[in-house]
């Protein structure tokens, strides 16, 4: 399945504010500081993460909507998008 690309430039601008995130949680525990705002910034890299993933999903989910509106072939399935969207629950 191939993603369309206002959905591919949206979920790399995610990538790299988790990116940029990663970084800050690395130099946080570089500098010693405290676990509870290290966990924070965790989970937040965890949900920006899911987010991408999901962005992914539902570009694939409105793929396979449209080609079967306009009668074409379905370039995934629903149970393989299924599956994936599990894999991220």
């Amino acid at each position: 399945m191939e993603i369309d690309a206002d959905a591919v430039g949206d979920v790399i601008k995610r990538l790299r504010r988790a990116e940029g995130q990663i970084r800050g949680v690395i130099a946080m525990l570089e500098s010693g500081r405290d676990c509870a705002d290290v966990v924070t910034q965790l989970a937040a890299v965890s949900r920006a993460l899911d987010r991408a993933g999901f962005k992914i999903i539902a570009a694939g989910l409105r793929q396979c909507v449209t080609a079967q509106e306009s009668g074409e072939e379905q370039a995934i399935d629903v149970a393989q998008l299924e599956k994936l969207f599990l894999s991220l629950a």
